[in-house]
């Protein structure tokens, strides 16, 4: 059960906002990890866990490089969340599904990742309306809704006028914010739009901003920690991947996860 006070809490005691992005593609595991697929992965994830979890406050695991898995990659998946919350259930704790389904499709994606699998929080794709994000409204959960991505793409649909001259995303937020509450849901938002995450949180100065786009994708830690904590000094999630994962592919590799990590203290 989170709420945006025990996350505040959890992040002002730490003194670090790192969210650990478990992108995991069996490719580029180390060489001396040996075994099946599902014996590399899992062992490969509890040790970045391992060495990642005093540096972090929440690990984020991207569905689609365990969906493609198939099979073992779902109950990959299942196993990698419950290792986290039987751990160290202070961590929050993220499925980046981006789903964005409405009706009983959306309730049934909502049982998946909340009744059948340990997770805190599911980032969703707001484009067909509220509809898509009421199922995942429960208590101690967050929705977490893109609005300003970080990729280049994000230029076609978020950044565009709308007929007040105000852009979508700004819409996106504006509109969820007024109908769910800042223990209820946050915002994805780039990174790599560091000039805009000033107006993001004045939009919203009390939720949370879930921040991917810093390290490999090129923005800078200080600049995007400095442009969207709120008032309390927290309020925010800035996700690493792959410096992370990836920071060494030989049997150093977790100490140099650990490393990596570690520079994200404040």
């Amino acid at each position: 059960m989170f709420s945006k006070e025990s996350l505040d809490n959890l992040i002002l005691s730490k003194r670090t906002v790192l969210c650990v992005g478990l992108d995991t593609d069996p490719a580029k595991i180390p060489a001396h990890i040996t075994g099946t697929t599902k014996q590399k992965v899992m062992e490969f994830n509890t040790s970045i866990i391992k060495a990642t979890h005093k540096y972090c406050v929440a690990y984020k695991i991207n569905v689609a490089f365990y969906e493609a898995l198939g099979m073992e990659g779902w109950q990959i998946l299942f196993h990698t969340a419950e290792y986290i919350k039987s751990h160290y259930p202070q961590h929050f704790l993220i499925a980046d599904a981006k789903r964005g389904d409405i009706g009983n499709t959306a309730e049934r994606y909502a049982k998946a990742f909340y009744d059948e699998m340990p997770f805190d929080a599911i980032t969703l794709s707001p484009y067909m309306g509220i509809d898509t994000v009421a199922p995942f409204i429960r208590r101690g959960k967050f929705a977490i809704v893109l609005a300003l991505t970080s990729n280049t793409g994000a230029s076609d649909f978020q950044l565009q006028p709308m007929d007040d001259g105000k852009p979508l995303y700004q819409k996106v937020i504006e509109k969820f914010s007024e109908k769910f509450g800042r223990d209820e849901i946050m915002f994805v938002t780039g990174a790599t739009h560091s000039p805009m995450l000033k107006s993001v949180r004045s939009l919203v100065p009390d939720y949370y901003l879930l921040i991917p786009g810093v390290g490999a994708q090129g923005a800078d830690y200080l600049t995007t920690l400095s442009n969207a904590l709120n008032a309390s000094g927290a309020g925010v999630l800035i996700n690493s991947s792959r410096e992370i994962l990836y920071a060494s592919s030989n049997d150093d590799f977790e100490e140099a996860a650990a490393a990596a990590a570690s520079k994200y203290e404040f």
